[in-house]
């Protein structure tokens, strides 16, 4: 039997940090991280932190539903950044950091218009939740740099005092709540 991977693409501030933790998914396939939804076409990294292209720096996530579901890949996008803070995560400001999620049919825009109304009314944040949920329209896939970038630069400052803190708590607070299991 072949797998049928569906594709879910979230913006959730820097695309290093959610492309470490989602690659840690069973069910998922890959990870891309990239820009989505500008109005500049093949946008550059410079070009999208100048702030003036509209994209957001997204992972696009391929999965297999029959092993892990969008409404888990939601339930960790809920909890692995700050959606109540607009246009910034951490020390990360600006427009291209913003919390969102870029649909990619019918069915995943009621999954996450109904899974934010219940995270927003479950407490799980002090202040409302911003996070728009818009279609995926475009996607443009980040430089080569920017991909497996958490694999590739452990050591690197960012990676350290970022993204390590975020993958420690991502596997304690993870493990066993998911369909598949966190790696």
């Amino acid at each position: 039997m072949s797998t049928k991977f569906e594709t879910a693409t979230f913006g959730a501030g820097c695309f290093w940090c959610v492309e470490a933790v989602f690659q840690r998914l069973e069910g998922v396939q890959q990870v891309v991280s990239g820009y989505a939804g500008g109005v500049v076409k093949n946008p550059t990294y410079q070009q999208v932190c100048s702030g003036t292209t509209g994209h957001a720096e997204v992972a696009q996530i391929s999965f297999g539903p029959q092993v892990i579901s969008f409404d888990d890949l939601l339930y960790v996008f809920w909890r692995t950044h700050d959606p109540t803070t607009l246009n910034r995560q951490g020390a990360d400001v600006g427009t291209q950091y913003r919390s969102a999620i870029f649909y990619h049919s019918d069915e995943q825009k009621a999954i996450a218009e109904s899974s934010k109304r219940e995270t927003d009314a479950c407490g799980l944040w002090p202040n409302p939740i911003v996070t728009e949920i818009v279609p995926c329209l475009d996607f443009y896939a980040a430089e080569v740099y920017h991909q497996n970038y958490y694999s590739l630069n452990p050591n690197q400052p960012y990676c350290q005092f970022v993204i390590d803190p975020k993958i420690r708590k991502f596997k304690e607070e993870f493990r066993g709540k998911l369909t598949g299991t966190v790696q």
